[in-house]
């Protein structure tokens, strides 16, 4: 990491942030970007909000980490943030969320890579061979977006991160059958919506191959000293970008030949704490 700071001089400030960032993700409301005093200058700051939040997330709502979202760093972004068990849905029909300010639902395809046993921290990193043998089942998936800030383009990329990453929560669909054959690198993406022409799109996976991003996040977590432990999901990264999709009414996703399904989305009520 660039920097070197002492995090026990700022816990204060972190825990401060955290608390009011984990209250807008349990009522499902927005506000301002933090104040300036409490926002985030760099990764080890927002990294050490988003964990603060996992633990009032825990402690409040009994709400733990139940995946983590990631993609390969670059020189200018480390994506990472986790994603909670009370926010991930298994294969239903309806699918809650707190829609966008333009009544959408706001969603990205992804993969999910099920983690079939636990990743304890250790001192020398996981090969790529030792991750692929634990792994779970491999899921058509849908990352549910929405930010806290009620401007979200006005946040930098510490501030998006200490939030996690504008995610509300993970859709899980069907499971996939990998086989060597099978290209996960992209797919014709299509979503049909009755009384509405399909949306159409060439889904390609923004690392290439998606379990480039779980690779790395295994140790990576590992290197802070968090484990992923059996049954959580990991998802890399969006094929599509995010797609705008009107509530209550089904929408038939597919996945080219990876597979398909069919959901609705359902307004989350905003302000249930």
């Amino acid at each position: 990491m660039q920097h070197s700071i002492n995090l026990e001089q700022d816990q204060s400030i972190i825990n401060t942030a955290a608390k009011e960032l984990a209250e807008r993700r349990a009522s499902g409301t927005t506000g301002d970007l933090l104040a300036e005093a409490l926002r985030p200058k760099h990764f080890e700051q927002a990294f050490a909000v988003q964990q603060a939040i996992a633990k009032v997330l825990m402690a409040t709502q009994n709400n733990p980490i139940a995946g983590w979202k990631c993609l390969l760093p670059t020189a200018d972004k480390t994506v990472v943030a986790p994603i909670y068990q009370q926010d991930i849905y298994h294969q239903t029909p309806d699918c809650p969320l707190y829609p966008s300010t333009k009544g959408l639902a706001r969603v990205e395809p992804e993969l999910a890579f099920e983690i079939g046993v636990d990743f304890p921290p250790r001192m020398t990193p996981y090969t790529e061979a030792e991750i692929d043998a634990a792994l779970g089942k491999t899921r058509l998936a849908l990352e549910l977006i929405k930010s806290r800030y009620h401007t979200p383009s006005e946040a930098t990329h510490f501030d998006a991160l200490a939030d996690g990453l504008v995610n509300q929560g993970l859709w899980l669909g069907p499971e996939l059958e990998l086989s060597d054959d099978i290209d996960t690198g992209h797919f014709d993406l299509s979503v049909n919506i009755v009384d509405n022409d399909a949306l159409q799109k060439n889904a390609i996976h923004p690392n290439g191959f998606p379990k480039a991003g779980l690779y790395w996040l295994v140790n990576f977590l590992s290197a802070q000293g968090i484990g992923l432990t059996q049954g959580q999901y990991v998802i890399t990264g969006s094929y599509a970008g995010v797609l705008d999709l009107p509530l209550n009414q089904p929408c038939q996703f597919r996945y080219g030949d990876l597979g398909q399904f069919t959901l609705q989305f359902i307004a989350k009520q905003i302000g249930n704490l």
